[in-house]
Parts: C-alpha cells; sequence; structure tokens
C-alpha cells in the first residue's frame, strides 16, 4: 500500500519551462503586425476641421484683399510717405514724442507705488487721500485736465508761500510759469500716477499673504518684505498691465497737441498744413508709432518671460525658438521628399 510519502501533487512537481522553438515568438509576445494572429485595427483618421480651415481661408483672404487695396491705392502716395519719414521735423518730433513716453511713465510709477502703499497703509487719513486722488484724476478726461492745467494763471495768478492769513514769504506770478511742455508733463503724469496706483496695488494683492507671513517668521522688516519678497512676486501681475499703459501714453501723447507740443503728431500737422498732404503725412505718423509700439511689445515679451521664471517648471519657447524649430522640421521634409525624389 502507498504511505503518504510516495504520494505528491503533479502541480508541486518542478515541471521545466516549455522551451520555445527557434524562430517561434513567446506566447506572451504580442505577434507582429501583418502576421494571421494579430488583429486587424483601423486606421486613426485625423479629425476633419472643415469650418476652422474655411474660416481660415476666408480671413486670410480678406486679409490679404485689405493689404492689396492699401499697398495699390494712389491716394496713399507711397512716395512722399518715404520722402517725408525721415526728415528732421519728424525725427524732432518722435524724439520729444519718446521722451514724454519715457518721463511720464517713470514719474507715474514712482508716484503709483507711493499712492499704492499709502492705499494699503493702516493709517485711516493715508488711506482716505489716495483713495482720493485716484477718483478724482480718474474721473476726469485727460483733455480737461490738460487745458486746466495750461491755463493755471486764471485760477491761480500768484502763488505764494508764508503765514496763513500774514505775511507772505515770497510770491511767484503763475502767468508764464508753465510752458506748453511742462504742462503736458505734469498734466500726464498726474493722470497716468492714479492708474500706476492701482496697478501696483492690485499687483501687491495678487501675492498670497502666507508670503509676508513668512518672512515676518524670519523676522525680515516691513520695508525688506516688500521689496525683497512681495514686489518682485506681484511683478508677474503688474508688468503685463504696465507693457499695456506703456503703449498707451506713448499713443495718448499726441494729445498734447492741443496745446502745441511738437511732438510726432503736431510736427506732422505742421507739415501737411504747408504742403496739403493729409493723408501720406498722417501715414508717416501712423507708421513711426506702430514701429514704436512693436519695439516696445517684444521688449514686453520678454519682460514678462524673465519676472515669470518660478511662476511654471518650463518656460514656454520663445518666437525665435519656435521659428527655429519650425524651418528645421520644414528642411527635414524637404530633405526627405527630394530624397525620395532622387530614388
Amino acid at each position: 500500500m502507498a504511505t503518504p510519502s510516495d504520494v505528491f501533487d503533479v502541480s508541486d512537481a518542478a515541471v521545466p519551462p516549455p522551451v520555445p522553438a527557434a524562430g517561434r515568438a513567446s506566447a506572451t509576445e504580442p505577434p507582429p503586425p501583418g502576421s494571421a494572429g494579430a488583429c486587424a485595427l483601423p486606421p486613426i483618421v485625423p479629425r476633419r476641421r472643415t469650418g476652422r480651415r474655411l474660416s481660415a481661408a476666408a480671413a486670410l483672404l480678406v486679409s490679404a484683399l485689405l493689404l492689396v487695396s492699401v499697398v495699390r491705392n494712389e491716394a496713399f502716395q507711397w512716395q512722399v510717405v518715404g520722402q517725408y519719414f525721415t526728415t528732421s521735423a519728424v525725427l524732432d518730433g518722435l524724439l520729444l514724442t519718446l521722451w514724454l513716453t519715457g518721463a511720464v511713465m517713470a514719474l507715474g510709477f514712482l508716484f503709483g507705488t507711493l499712492l499704492a502703499v499709502m492705499r494699503l497703509s493702516a493709517n485711516p487719513v493715508l488711506r482716505t487721500l489716495s483713495w482720493g486722488y485716484v477718483w478724482i484724476f480718474r474721473s476726469t478726461p485727460l483733455l480737461v485736465q490738460l487745458l486746466f492745467w495750461f491755463n493755471i494763471g486764471a485760477l491761480y495768478p500768484t502763488l505764494g508761500l508764508g503765514i496763513p492769513y500774514g505775511p507772505q514769504l515770497f510770491t511767484l506770478t503763475t502767468v508764464n510759469l508753465l510752458g506748453p511742455t511742462l504742462t503736458a508733463v505734469i498734466g500726464l503724469t498726474l493722470h497716468e500716477t492714479a492708474y500706476a496706483a492701482e496697478v501696483v496695488r492690485g499687483g501687491i494683492l495678487s501675492v498670497d499673504p502666507g508670503q509676508t507671513e513668512a518672512a515676518q517668521a524670519l523676522g525680515l522688516g516691513r520695508r525688506r518684505t516688500l521689496r525683497r519678497i512681495v514686489v518682485p512676486q506681484a511683478m508677474r501681475s503688474i508688468v503685463p498691465t504696465a507693457g499695456n499703459m506703456l503703449i498707451g501714453t506713448l499713443k495718448g501723447t499726441s494729445i498734447v497737441s492741443v496745446l502745441a507740443v511738437h511732438d510726432l503728431l503736431y510736427s506732422v500737422q505742421l507739415v501737411y498744413n504747408q504742403n496739403y498732404r493729409v493723408i501720406p503725412l498722417l501715414m508717416v505718423a501712423t507708421l513711426w508709432y506702430i514701429a514704436v509700439t512693436s519695439v516696445l511689445s517684444a521688449g514686453q515679451y520678454y519682460v514678462e518671460r524673465y519676472y515669470a521664471r518660478g511662476a511654471s517648471r518650463a518656460l514656454p519657447p520663445t518666437p525665435a525658438r519656435r521659428l527655429r524649430v519650425r524651418l528645421a522640421a520644414l528642411r527635414g521634409r524637404l530633405h526627405a521628399v527630394t530624397a525620395a525624389g532622387g530614388r
């Protein structure tokens, strides 16, 4: 009779795994494509976006027709545009426009930052004064402000400093105090300060309050926390709006032509008042505004990219990088086509 030790389970026996034959794939590996055992997968067909293609074609067609109509329209007098594009009068007006834009933006954000800090202060008097300034100058049209400052002599013929209801230390006549250029700088700066204050305040409020709490826990002072922690992070929100303000200020300086300030537009107006070639001279000013705005937009892009370094793991490629990648891909396709044609 068989003992328990003589009986064993066949499943426990050491059975060697089957050795696949030469040239035959293992049972666990998928069969190669095209073999009898391969599953017939349907081909992947990209989605047809007919509406997108038709709308893109229509937009390109309309843009091309508009461009051709502008280029071939003899009323623009492109030869006159090229003749006056780099004249000394136009270039002097362009330099004054750039100077006004830079000075107004620098002073506007300097005083605007001060107003933003006052608005965020715990002092109710400072908060009220800052809010009142922003309310008044944002509620008044820029042209009205410029005209008020230009006629400051009619409102206050003299300005003095002294004891109230007592003797005056010195007085100043305001009739000829402010010239057109100085009036333009003062009016534009006060107007831009109100908007810059709100831009800076919104950027500061966009920073997580935990950043300030962490800085205070490390023992950093209020000013150092604002300068080293809050402002660099707030720049991600400030720069895009500030770039738009810069471009708007560049174009908005044309309004000072009503004060006879020799900016770009006023210089062009002086020229076409003499030769009556209004359209080509206006095109000269338009092309210069477009050129300067394009340069400022490119600079704004790289400044935004600089302050966005800590916001994402990888920055998007620059337009130049994307262009190089597309050109390399196009060269690869052309090389593949020529190689296939040679064979």
